[in-house]
Order: structure tokens, then C-alpha cells, then sequence
């Protein structure tokens, strides 16, 4: 569900939409991720209702069989490609939590979805970069910074971004953060004797991260090349050397893609893929499950297992290649 760049934002006339819209981000600490999925859901649910019965969907007036009926439609082929289970099991996440918000707000007295039986989601492997895969992900920022020689022509290479990318990449992976969460750093949450990193998850909850030494070095390179260091309150990683904003985690997608290529790796990986390859390394040299899941900020164990997966997986295609009686 992801919008077109220059989509314009929809008009909202549902009054308990916007207030829910309001309430994950203000109570919840929703991600703006999150909060445009959830709208994007809802609005979805709005227009077929518009369309199908004619009027927009009054909330305490719905029943199960009007979401059956929805759950027929989404199963249906939308164009020429079929809506996945993934993508009809997040519309109804929406429905569930925002119903959840109707009852607590006394705008509804029971929520209609219960027992509705979805399909179930197919059980997919997160991808990540092996270890040296990740090692010249790292290098790759640097690349376009003319070594003993003046720089071609075009537009002139910043030292300063591709030292911020550099120390970005080298915190993501060192401390298995979310896009999120790395845009929220703050000079503040930096403990360099201790070397932990205070991280703001999902829901506002806060945990202390380790934070290795190549990224803290990396970091302090990165502001050497700013005339003025950030301190206090300000982000770790600017948008631009000379804007105080930080970086967002569109952009950071962005630029993740060039170094990708440059890489030589797929540039489709996604800023997430860094943070699997942080627990599948962490799991293959022996760290424990539940660590693990600390360190992710997972709030069920469930969440971190399916990496378990995959150092499976790569025990068994290492034992059938190499065992004589595989």
C-alpha cells in the first residue's frame, strides 16, 4: 500500500477517522509509516462502502456480513494482479485497531470483524545481506569521492553526505535499527563511554542498544566534515550540512538504493533488510533468541523467531552439500 510520490493527500470527512488518524500518532507514537497505512485502509473500506451500498458506511450500523462481504471483494482480482494475503490481512489490522478505538470511545458497542476467518499469510523467509555482502555495502558511499586526483566533471561529490551515509549505515547495522528510529537519534541519546545508543521504538518505548566502535567513529567523522557539531537535542544525522532537520527515512531509502548498486547487490532491498541482517548475524554467531529480541525491541519472542529460519535454512543447505549421506 504504498502511495505514488506526488499523490495528493485525500480529503477525510469521517470524523472518527480523523480522530483515529489523531490518536495513533499523539497516544499511540504510530510511525508515519503506520498512520498512512492505516488511513490508506480505511479510506479503501469508505469508497467500496460508498459504492457498493450507496452512502458512506455508518460505524455502529455495520454488521459481520457487510466485512464478509468486503473480505469476497478484496479476495477478487484487483486489475490483473490478485490482492495478496499479506496486503487484505493489513486492511483488516485496520479495521480491527480502529474499531478497537470506536468501542473505547463509546461510538460503537462491539466490533463486527470478530471471527471473521481471513486467509492465512504464507510463511516467507526475511531477506538479508551476508556478512560480506554487508561489508561492501559499507564501503560503497565512499566510492564516489575522488582519491589523489581532482574530481571530473558534473556536479561536485559532498565529503560531508557521504560521511553521513557511511556512519548511517554503520549505525544501522551495528545497532539493527528501524528507518525510524535512526531519523529519531538524538546527539543526547549517545552514551560514548558506555557505548549504548537510547532507542525510541514503536509505541514510544525506549530500550538501550550496544553501539560498536567502527559506527561511533564513524559518526565523529561525519561531524568533523559540519562546521558546527550537533549537540543536545540535535538529530545525529542532518538532511543537508546546512539544515538542523534529520534525515528522513524516505530519503534514507533513497540513497540506500544508490549504494546497493554501487555494491553491486539488489537495489529493490529495502532500509529494513540492514536490520535482518543484523539479527541473522547476531544469531549465527551464537547470540541467544531472547537477547535477540531485546535488542530488536520486539515485544513477542514469535517476531524475532522467524529469524531462526533462517540460520536453519543455511544449516541445512550447508549439511546437504557437504554430509555423504544427505
Amino acid at each position: 500500500m504504498k502511495p505514488e510520490p506526488n499523490e495528493a493527500k485525500p480529503e477525510i470527512h469521517d470524523n472518527w477517522l480523523l480522530k483515529f488518524l489523531t490518536h495513533l500518532v499523539t497516544d499511540r507514537g504510530a510511525s508515519d509509516y503506520t498512520r498512512r497505512n492505516y488511513q490508506q485502509a480505511l479510506l479503501e473500506f469508505i469508497r467500496w462502502h460508498q459504492q457498493e451500498r450507496g452512502q458512506a458506511p455508518t460505524w455502529n450500523q455495520l454488521h459481520r456480513d457487510d466485512f464478509r462481504a468486503y473480505l469476497r471483494f478484496l479476495g477478487r482480482k484487483k486489475g490483473n494482479q490478485p490482492l495478496g494475503r499479506s496486503s487484505i490481512q493489513l486492511r483488516f489490522s485496520a479495521l480491527r485497531t480502529f474499531y478497537k478505538f470506536l468501542i473505547r470511545h463509546g461510538a460503537a458497542s462491539d466490533s463486527p470483524i470478530k471471527n471473521i476467518a481471513l486467509p492465512k499469510p504464507g510463511k516467507r523467509l526475511p531477506k538479508y545481506l551476508t556478512q560480506d555482502q554487508m561489508l561492501a555495502l559499507l564501503d560503497a558511499p565512499l566510492k564516489p569521492l575522488p582519491v589523489g586526483k581532482p574530481a571530473g566533471r558534473g556536479r561536485p561529490v559532498s565529503p560531508g553526505i557521504c560521511r553521513r551515509d557511511v556512519a548511517i549505515l554503520e549505525t544501522i547495522y551495528s545497532c539493527g535499527l528501524r528507518a525510524s528510529e535512526l531519523s529519531g537519534l538524538r546527539v543526547d541519546d549517545l552514551d560514548w563511554n558506555e557505548r549504548l545508543v537510547r532507542v525510541r521504538g514503536k509505541g514510544r518505548k525506549e530500550r538501550l542498544v550496544p553501539i560498536g566502535e567502527p559506527a561511533l567513529k564513524a559518526i565523529q567523522n561525519y561531524w568533523n566534515t559540519l562546521t558546527q557539531s550537533p549537540a543536545g537535542e540535535s538529530p545525529v544525522f542532518l538532511a543537508h550540512t546546512r539544515k538542523r532537520s534529520p534525515v528522513s527515512p524516505r530519503d534514507l531509502a533513497r540513497r540506500l538504493k544508490k549504494y546497493l548498486a554501487v555494491a553491486g547487490l539488489d537495489p529493490h532491498l529495502t532500509p529494513h533488510k540492514l536490520r535482518h541482517s543484523y539479527a541473522t548475524h547476531l544469531l549465527d554467531a551464537g547470540a541467544d533468541l531472547r537477547s535477540v529480541q531485546e535488542l530488536l525491541g520486539h515485544a513477542h519472542l514469535v517476531t524475532t523467531q522467524i529469524y531462526t529460519h533462517l540460520t536453519t535454512e543455511r544449516l541445512k543447505k550447508a549439511y546437504n552439500a557437504a554430509h555423504p549421506r544427505a
